[in-house]
């Protein structure tokens, strides 16, 4: 299983690096299918930010779902430490899954972008244009004109599944919401926390056109 450690606004230490491998050893005993870790290293230098200028976010890649966590600290360690943890705990819950065969077999990947988006469309006049992401779980940043707004756009392959499992996946990588296509309705749906431990599903009455065979 490979660990790849990327950084951004900042350098990464060999010493970091051996710790992080040290840290993620634990990985395989719950995955041990997993072909990859990505860790990816983040230094805010607002200084108003000091208490969580370190971020570190861990995906692991397996043939499952995608398992993700990640935290923020004053010190990439500390922000280390509980990334970890969250991490582990989301993989054991896959791992009880498994062994309760409550988990289905994964389906062929599915590019779910609308065929707008697969295209370069033609800009209108004064329109500001964003890059597209074209490589599935590379983000994409670019600043919104003059302003300095930043936009990180990424790219997901998906397959169709119900809600219950879109809420499972939901809960895994640590994310308040979950897009997901409906495996009864074909519709692009999203579920959501709300207040307490209930959810919110929204749904998109949308009409894909299929262009005709040439």
């Amino acid at each position: 299983m490979d660990i790849v450690v990327v950084s951004r606004h900042v350098e990464i230490p060999e010493r970091f690096r051996r710790h992080v491998e040290e840290k993620l050893s634990k990985v395989e005993q719950l995955a041990p299918t997993a072909q990859r870790i990505d860790v990816e290293i983040t230094h805010e230098r607002n200084p108003r930010l000091a208490e969580r200028a370190e971020r570190v976010e861990l995906t692991v890649r397996d043939r499952g779902p995608v398992v993700r966590a990640e935290a923020s600290a004053s010190d990439r360690y500390a922000a280390l430490d509980v990334a970890t943890t969250k991490l582990l705990e989301r993989l054991r819950r896959v791992h009880d899954r498994r062994k309760n065969h409550h988990h289905p077999e994964p389906l062929l990947p599915l590019d779910v972008r609308p065929p707008a988006l697969r295209a370069e469309a033609p800009a209108e006049p004064e329109q500001t244009v964003l890059p597209l992401p074209t490589e599935p779980g590379v983000p994409v940043e670019s600043t919104l004109g003059d302003s300095p707004v930043v936009i990180r756009q990424k790219v997901h392959r998906t397959v169709p599944m119900t809600v219950d499992e879109a809420l499972y996946e939901m809960e895994l990588v640590g994310h308040p919401f979950y897009l997901f296509i409906d495996s009864a309705t074909r519709q692009p749906c999203v579920v959501y926390h709300r207040h307490g431990w209930t959810y919110g599903v929204i749904r998109l009455d949308a009409e894909v056109t299929t262009p005709p065979a040439p």
